[in-house]
């Protein structure tokens, strides 16, 4: 089952997204089913590393965060760009815990890039900054 995550994760496409204080390198959530996987069983991330999960629209949308191993920072940003929500420090839920009871993080969004926790902040991204997007493909069925 490892290798079939990492093997997943291998064949996502990756961006580099210039951030205020870093580039970051991003994997490419665009699927459905990419975007429902995303960091999900990963026990790290390198630094200035993520994913960004592609929505069709700009509008509301929600994280589950079962199976979520390493603490996130979760941004939250419109079509233009522009951050409107950071989500610092989403803590790991225990596997224990029942999954009525495990956290969700929402907000309105186009793209939300998931960092390691604290990453964010280092590298300027921080609400109402702006991330030129230009490079990310579109989202697909």
């Amino acid at each position: 089952m490892f290798n079939l995550i990492l093997l997943l994760a291998a064949a996502l496409p990756t961006i580099v997204v210039h951030a205020p204080h870093a580039d970051v390198s991003l994997e490419v959530a665009r699927t459905e089913s990419q975007r429902e996987q995303g960091l999900m069983n990963r026990t790290q991330l390198a630094p200035h590393t993520g994913m960004i999960f592609v929505f069709d629209g700009d509008g509301p949308v929600a994280f589950w965060m079962k199976n979520t191993l390493v603490p996130l920072d979760m941004v939250f940003i419109g079509a233009d760009g522009v951050v409107r929500r950071v989500y610092a420090n989403v803590a790991v839920v225990s596997p224990a815990l029942p999954d009525e009871a495990i956290p969700r993080e929402a907000g309105e969004a186009k793209f939300v890039i998931e960092l390691s926790s604290g990453e964010a902040a280092h590298d300027g991204i921080v609400a109402g900054a702006k991330l030129d997007l230009r490079g990310v493909p579109p989202s697909q069925p």
